[in-house]
């Protein structure tokens, strides 16, 4: 692919660019990268008001007096790197940009060799120096593979969509209404959000049936018998951020019994939603 050139950089200052596919790298990482969930690369990406990719073109190491709060085992580097796509973010970038990021290093004090590497960066501008990137956490640059690309190409897509579901902030209420019959009812879980949208979800009983549910992050009414497929946004909203324990006082179910059934229904959907598997630190 060749270079952002200096007349595309400036038309593409200030918009969002480019979530069409992008060419694979010509050169593979030099290492097998370890393996990152679909978790990790959600979290970098909701964190940062910047994705780049870029090619590494020079490495430059900082004396560790000078890197404040760096790791053992750990060192800093100023990287020189030339742009190649701006996937997400609203900073004017030109052909190169520049960041520090400390990286590990082997049992002989040696880092990785990452030159011509092809990595994705999530960041953030910074003020006043254009060109210039704040990774926005130490594990904010990745290798660049095409198994990584696809995963954070449908990412970007999902958060940048006008249907993308908000960020989950707690449980505010929840409560169990039983039916007509034996066996019937019906729990409602209403959520926080961070922008104070609606999101709910929606446990139903039939008798003799197994309980279904859906969610909902709209005043719609939640799909029943449709909950979240692994590895969405949605999944991710729920499956990372509902607290293990309702909060107290948020089960205003009637009866001991109707806030014991709540509670169970809470925990059948953090028990089908599956763990929230992060291998980044």
């Amino acid at each position: 692919m060749p270079l952002i050139s200096r007349p595309l950089a400036a038309a593409l200052a200030g918009a969002y660019i480019a979530l069409a596919p992008l060419a694979a790298s010509a050169q593979g990482p030099l290492e097998t990268p370890g393996e990152v969930t679909y978790a990790d690369i959600a979290d970098l990406a909701d964190s940062a008001g910047l994705v780049v990719q870029a090619q590494i073109a020079k490495m430059t190491r900082i004396d560790n007096e000078r890197a404040r709060g760096l790791t053992p085992g750990h060192g800093r580097f100023y990287i020189e790197a030339r742009t190649r796509a701006l996937l997400v973010g609203k900073a004017p970038l030109g052909e190169s940009v520049t960041y520090l990021v400390d990286l590990p290093l082997d049992a002989k004090g040696k880092a990785p060799k990452l030159k011509k590497q092809v990595v994705f960066l999530f960041a953030r501008a910074v003020p006043g120096r254009p060109g210039e990137l704040q990774l926005v956490w130490p594990t904010a640059q990745q290798i660049s593979t095409p198994a990584r690309e696809t995963r954070l190409r449908s990412i970007l897509q999902a958060l940048v969509a006008p249907d993308a579901p908000a960020k989950i902030t707690g449980v505010r209420e929840m409560l169990f209404v039983p039916g007509n019959l034996a066996g019937q009812g019906e729990t409602q879980i209403f959520l926080n959000t961070h922008d104070n949208s609606a999101a709910s979800i929606t446990v139903k009983h039939e008798q003799g049936q197994a309980p279904t549910w859906g969610v909902s992050f709209s005043e719609l009414v939640a799909d029943l018998g449709h909950p979240p497929e692994p590895d969405t946004l949605e999944w991710y909203r729920l499956a990372c951020f509902l607290p293990r324990t309702p909060p107290a006082g948020a089960n205003v179910s009637g009866s001991f019994a109707e806030q014991q059934q709540a509670l169970a229904d809470y925990r059948m959907v953090l028990s089908q939603l599956g763990p929230c598997a992060r291998t980044l630190k």
